[in-house]
């Protein structure tokens, strides 16, 4: 296990057998005389599967959380079709992909090592969703990890918090995000300590925030030196160029004298609604906008490279094994028309309309950095298939589930460049707008 960071609790001044064998001749009796053909239906597949990371090791009320949602996380799952998972490991982070865990959540911590932020920033870029809770975003060393604390998060440091942890009347902002939709104006938040932080959310055009605390709270909380009096106060948000929510909630009240948990995180219906339905919308399973829209087996697509404008092509047309696939200036010719054929998980093969027993092919399996791109017969490889991501500008990063690399136009604009696969860096070269074809 890694060590946790001190929380707000340093930063900020937390305080702290007869009758059963009677039964068995009639239960046997009964078991004889069941009808042969009444086997248990077969399991259903899981929706999507869930890990969680905590650590459990700091603050009373950060390890009454994780315990709390450890028993409430799989009940909920059980309910819901998904699978759950929990571990201290913080090094499985490391080789984690969207194909073995559909979302990840950070219950009490964030990532430590050089190896779990690699893996985890990976993990995002290549299209894996993330819903993390109160701790995961505390820091005061936001420099030492900018892609996540003042990238990804938006939040940079922390600045404040309040004490003692109290419910707070939240105002929803946006009822369209899939997790927010079953939320109404206002509602009672369950009990939390809650944070504020360094930067100024609103001001970051990649952040929506979902929900803030509506100023008929304050003050909020119970010591007058560690409330909150007015002010900005975002509690839920989203990054819109990452399937990932935050949520600031997550430390139970206590009594640390003798370690007694007042509150529950889980209180809350109206908080649980969204929980519940942000996961489900990570895992692919909720509203729009999903991963695969538009991008339907239905249509045919030219696929517009952001950084220059220019058609994913194949080259003169061909469809034949070994065709390189090219950037090329758009013509709406039949070199530039795709489908998308769902596989699982939310990848797809993209084959050219013209032919759709070939699919775009990384060159030899390959994982490397700057792998060529061409046309190969389809045979359900993994080099074959690939996760179509919609970024907030409506273009999408294509990842491929092999590598877990993007497609990639050249540093070069020039007409007949090749394609190629590299590391997801979030640029317009790794963004495509999918153009429906008549």
């Amino acid at each position: 296990m890694t060590t946790s960071r001190p929380g707000a609790r340093t930063a900020g001044g937390l305080g702290r057998l007869c009758r059963g064998l009677l039964l068995l001749p009639a239960l046997l009796i009964g078991l004889a005389g069941a009808p042969a053909h009444a086997a248990p239906a077969a399991a259903q597949a899981p929706a999507f599967n869930v890990i969680a990371f905590y650590n459990g090791t700091w603050d009373a009320a950060h390890i009454s959380f994780v315990q709390e949602a450890n028993r409430w996380f799989p009940a909920t799952a059980a309910a819901n079709g998904f699978t759950y998972t929990s571990t201290n490991d913080w090094g499985r982070l490391a080789g984690i992909t969207p194909d073995q865990y559909q979302v990840v959540l950070f219950l009490d911590d964030a990532p430590q090592t050089a190896a779990q932020r690699t893996g985890f920033e990976r993990y995002m870029r290549a299209g894996g969703a993330w819903m993390g809770f109160h701790v995961s975003a505390f820091t005061t060393e936001a420099q030492q990890w900018p892609w996540y604390y003042d990238e990804f998060l938006g939040s940079g440091n922390f600045r404040s918090n309040t004490w003692g942890p109290t419910t707070a009347t939240l105002r929803t902002e946006d009822r369209t995000h899939p997790s927010t939709t079953s939320l109404p104006a206002t509602f009672a938040s369950s009990v939390s300590e809650w944070y504020a932080w360094q930067n100024n959310l609103r001001a970051n055009p990649d952040i929506k925030v979902l929900a803030s605390v509506d100023p008929v709270s304050f003050p909020l909380g119970t010591d007058p030196d560690q409330s909150w009096y007015s002010g900005d106060y975002p509690i839920l948000w989203t990054n819109t160029h990452y399937r990932m929510l935050y949520a600031n909630f997550g430390h139970n009240a206590m009594d640390y004298g003798s370690n007694t948990t007042l509150s529950s995180t889980f209180a809350s219906e109206t908080q649980n609604r969204f929980v519940v339905d942000g996961l489900k919308w990570l895992g692919g399973k909720g509203g729009a906008p999903g991963p695969e829209d538009p991008a339907s087996g239905t249509s045919v697509h030219a696929l517009v490279s952001e950084a220059n404008g220019t058609c994913v092509d194949a080259r003169a047309a061909a469809t034949a094994n070994g065709t390189a696939i090219q950037q090329y200036t758009c013509n709406g010719t039949a070199a530039q028309r795709y489908r998308f054929t769902a596989t699982d998980g939310g990848y797809a093969r993209i084959s050219p309309a013209a032919d759709t027993r070939q699919a775009v092919d990384v060159v030899d399996v390959s994982t490397a950095d700057g792998a060529p791109v061409q046309l190969w017969a389809y045979g359900g490889g993994a080099n074959q298939q690939w996760k179509p991501v919609r970024e907030a500008s409506g273009a999408y990063r294509l990842t491929a589930r092999h590598s877990g690399k993007c497609l990639s136009t050249p540093a070069s604009g020039a007409a007949g460049v090749q394609l190629v696969q590299r590391t997801c860096d979030g640029s317009a070269a790794q963004r495509f707008r999918l153009a429906v074809q008549g």
